[in-house]
């Protein structure tokens, strides 16, 4: 489901390419750093906008762009490496870690008058309630994506992952945190927050699904689906949109209940050197052209209200699974920032089930 910007967007965009040449060149008048997640923003295949270009088009401000691949890797490079960034894109739970730990920065939003196109639902997060440090970059929802061939009524409830009819067809979170918050919901409890005694029920909900599983996976999932090797999988809504566009026999169920309503949020560490440029770099990504891009890239919703009014197409507004309903996102939950020694259980464990 690509190319969904509009031809005002891609005509503005050209636009600005061409009004921004002249300020090209090798001599760059700043530099930022930033550290994102890999394949987290727009970067020219297929012809989309190469953001980081533009940005550095629009600015002469040379971006240093690194990634990582999880936010606990995040979290260990900025606590224990000398490596200075200006802007990190971590998740809900990590930022609360992060304020907690004192190790961010506040914003001026005095710099980010882009800010004022954000949705009121992601103006203030529950991680940062004061909106002091954070600005929304994405955000989606968990969900399930099946094969109709092998699966012939659309699920609404995690407890089809525990039918003994789908044994060997299943897979299933390859991380801890998702795969217990989806056995947690199941038991009744809140996944948002949980104690050791709530992992333990996790863990005893996930060995009876051990043995149904094909696969615990994460990236693997595309593969798996989009080739009909399994026949249904939790995984990230952005991303079911994608396997359903490779695979015409491939669907998307929701969770009648609400599910995990998941968000990223750019923010400038205390170790930044250049915040003034950091806070345009994060200006820039609320540009509505550029959050436009993104979104078009990512396909995870974008938290930019003018994006969502101006650019997207009505197919991509209505799709509940992309933008669910206020109604629904009433019902789910976020993650909070448990403690280590709960963390370290739920990864402990987990890594037990998987061993047994």
């Amino acid at each position: 489901m690509k190319k969904i910007i509009s031809i005002i967007l891609a005509a503005l965009i050209a636009a600005s390419c061409i009004a921004c040449l002249c300020g090209c060149g090798k001599n760059y008048d700043g530099e930022v750093n930033v550290y994102n997640w890999g394949e987290y923003v727009s970067n020219g295949e297929d012809g989309l906008l190469d953001v980081i270009d533009e940005f550095e088009k629009r600015t002469n401000i040379k971006v240093n762009y690194t990634t990582y691949e999880t936010n606990e890797e995040l979290y260990n490079m900025l606590k224990n490496s000398n490596v200075s960034y200006d802007v990190i894109i971590p998740s809900e739970y990590m930022i609360s870690k992060l304020i907690k730990e004192d190790m961010l920065l506040e914003l001026n939003y005095d710099n980010i008058p882009n800010y004022k196109y954000l949705m009121e639902r992601f103006k203030k997060l529950s991680c940062d309630p004061e909106s002091k440090y954070t600005v929304c970059y994405s955000w989606g929802i968990t969900a399930m994506v099946y094969d109709k061939t092998k699966i012939s009524q659309k699920p609404d409830s995690w407890e089809i992952l525990w039918d003994k009819n789908l044994k060997g067809q299943i897979l299933m979170f390859n991380n801890s945190r998702d795969a217990m918050a989806i056995a947690l919901q199941l038991c009744g409890i809140n996944p948002g927050n949980c104690t050791k005694e709530d992992v333990d029920t996790a863990a005893k909900k996930l060995r009876e699904q051990k043995p149904l599983l094909k696969n615990y996976v994460m990236d693997k999932v595309f593969n798996e689906m989009e080739k009909s090797q399994a026949a249904i999988a939790p995984y990230y809504a952005g991303d079911v949109i994608t396997m359903m566009n490779n695979n015409e026999d491939l669907d998307c169920a929701m969770i009648a209940d609400g599910a995990n309503l998941f968000y990223d949020a750019m923010c400038i560490p205390k170790c930044s050197k250049n915040k003034e440029n950091a806070e345009k770099f994060i200006n820039f990504m609320q540009d509505p052209e550029i959050a436009a891009a993104n979104f078009e890239y990512l396909y995870y919703a974008t938290p930019n209200q003018e994006t969502y009014d101006k650019y997207l197409d009505d197919d991509v507004k209505n799709n509940e699974l992309i933008f669910p309903s206020d109604e629904y996102l009433d019902k789910c939950y976020v993650f909070s920032n448990v403690s280590d020694d709960v963390y370290s259980y739920m990864q402990e464990q987990f890594v037990k089930i998987q061993a047994e």
